[in-house]
């Protein structure tokens, strides 16, 4: 079996344990990634940047260096490489708990229940649930459903094509050392700053490719496009920009404007204003299940590019 075929199986295995059971739910790899990223950090931090990309180095540079160790340690045998990609897939894609997320969110709203709402929105983003009504919780949940679709899938299966179960395991470390260090409190405003410049450039293929996909399976394709090439660069994250203006316009809704994060207020501009109408609670659902469209066409379309690329390099 050659690798180009390894990976795919173990790729394609890896979603559908996803999309079957979730997260796994004891011993999660990208949990025990996050303790020791937490433990390097009370080691080196300093207020400095170059204290935080050494932080980001040790890191990141150890989650690869024990993806490409699993990787050689297997290479042996064909089938404990499908399990492994498999595993890596698995552990570093979070499509099925996304959802499962959204819509309970979703479903308080529709039984008019906004406590329990706000009380579940943690476990999706990091707004300030209690600085939001019912619409605002709505468009918060369609907004992270768009961008973790990128974060959580699509750029993982990117980089897994591109470097296999190293490239799985690299992208997982920089997005979750981003989401630890890479806001900007004043405690990481300047260690954090490498991690966050990383992810920028690490996420940049899957959020384009996520904003492409997202208008070739939604419902409004053009109205996709729209926002995109109108809106997304006035957004002030590089790869949420687009991907929430592909949603916002293959949805037909609006998305961006005032938030909290941390008792911060922000105000983003409105993606898809012009043609867009207000997020209402049935949105959620129509968000999750173009996510779920979006991840599946990634999968075939990371698979297919890197059978051409591989094909072509011989």
């Amino acid at each position: 079996m050659g690798a180009d075929r390894t990976y795919a199986y173990g790729a394609a295995a890896g979603i559908l344990a996803d999309l079957l059971l979730g997260d796994p739910r004891r011993g999660h790899p990208v949990a025990a990634f996050g303790r020791a990223a937490a433990a390097v950090e009370s080691a080196l931090w300093h207020d400095h940047r170059g204290w935080g990309a050494l932080h980001t180095t040790v890191c990141v540079g150890g989650a690869v260096g024990l993806g490409a160790l699993a990787v050689r340690a297997v290479r042996p045998s064909p089938a404990a490489s499908v399990a492994l990609t498999a595993a890596a897939t698995w552990a570093v894609t979070g499509g099925t708990s996304l959802a499962r997320e959204a819509r309970a969110v979703g479903s308080a709203l529709a039984a008019g229940d906004v406590e329990a709402a706000r009380a579940r929105l943690p476990h999706l983003c990091g707004r300030d649930p209690q600085a939001l009504d019912a619409d605002g919780i709505a468009r918060a949940v369609v907004e992270s459903v768009a961008e973790n679709t990128s974060d959580a899938v699509v750029g993982a299966l990117v980089w897994g094509a591109l470097a296999g179960v190293p490239g799985l395991a690299g992208f997982r470390a920089v997005n979750t050392l981003d989401a630890m260090v890479g806001h900007r409190s004043p405690r990481h405003r300047r260690y954090g700053w490498a991690s966050a410049r990383l992810d920028d450039v690490a996420g940049w293929p899957g959020a384009r490719l996520t904003a492409v996909l997202a208008a070739a399976a939604g419902p409004d394709p053009r109205g996709a496009l729209r926002a995109w090439r109108a809106d997304a660069h006035r957004h002030p994250s590089p790869n949420a920009g687009p991907v929430e203006a592909s949603f916002a316009g293959a949805l037909g809704v609006r998305l961006g404007g005032t938030l909290s994060y941390g008792g911060r207020v922000e105000h983003r501009p409105v993606l898809n204003g012009g043609a867009g109408r207000p997020v209402r609670v049935a949105d959620i659902d129509r968000a999750v299940r173009l996510s779920r469209r979006v991840g599946l066409l990634a999968l075939g379309a990371t698979l297919a590019g890197r059978a051409l690329w591989k094909g072509h390099g011989k």
